[in-house]
């Protein structure tokens, strides 16, 4: 393997994606968002901004990925 002085590059464009949510589920983060902006003191934010952070959150958290995806590293790196 080749040894070069530049690592891979991060693709940290963001991507666009569209997606229909179940009603139910939306009138969740409806009501997520008006909680959070009360206890922030704020105005509720718009739902939508919500889902990243939830998913950053659920991925970080979730051991299960963790360890599967260090093991696939791994095996990619030998």
């Amino acid at each position: 393997m080749a040894k070069l002085k530049l690592g891979p590059i991060a693709d940290d464009k963001p991507v666009k994606i569209t997606l229909e949510l179940p009603a139910n589920l939306h009138r969740d983060l409806v009501a997520y968002a008006a909680i959070l902006g009360r206890e922030g003191g704020q105005v509720a934010t718009d739902p939508l901004r919500l889902i990243v952070p939830m998913l950053e959150r659920f991925v970080a958290s979730d051991r299960g990925f963790a360890k599967a995806r260090r093991d696939v590293l791994r095996a990619v790196g030998d």
